[in-house]
């Protein structure tokens, strides 16, 4: 499983890239792996506010539906619109081309109590 360094991951296995206060937020290569062919991804929508963990969307796959958890409190900014008609990028490409959402932080601090690649690595 790839899990690279410089990311925050969750315990629900979603990723975060940081960069100049903007968050960009995924599900890990191995939630992909677990999950199989992603069919379809559904998220709230831009403007919508989260705390800590809230469900911002879900995840379908060929067997299973599976909810997406926000890893820190914030405003989301900008959807990923080509999974819409390409969901498999997450498949394809999790910590790139498949990311989900971008968000503004409302809280620096919570990153604290996110993982960084050796701790997820260990989880999993």
């Amino acid at each position: 499983m790839d899990t690279p360094d410089g990311l925050y991951y969750t315990e629900d296995h979603e990723w975060l890239r940081l960069d100049d206060g903007t968050a960009r937020v995924g599900i890990t290569d191995f939630a992909q792996s677990e999950l199989g062919d992603i069919v379809f991804v559904e998220m709230e929508p831009e403007g919508t506010e989260f705390g800590q963990n809230d469900v911002f969307g879900t995840v379908e796959a060929v067997k299973t539906v599976s909810e997406l958890y926000m890893p820190v409190s914030g405003t989301i900014m900008t959807i990923n619109t080509e999974l819409e008609t390409a969901p498999e990028l997450v498949n394809d490409d999790p910590y790139g081309d498949g990311w989900m959402v971008e968000l503004e932080l409302a809280d620096e601090d919570e990153l604290e109590a996110l993982m960084d690649a050796d701790a997820y690595a260990d989880t999993i």
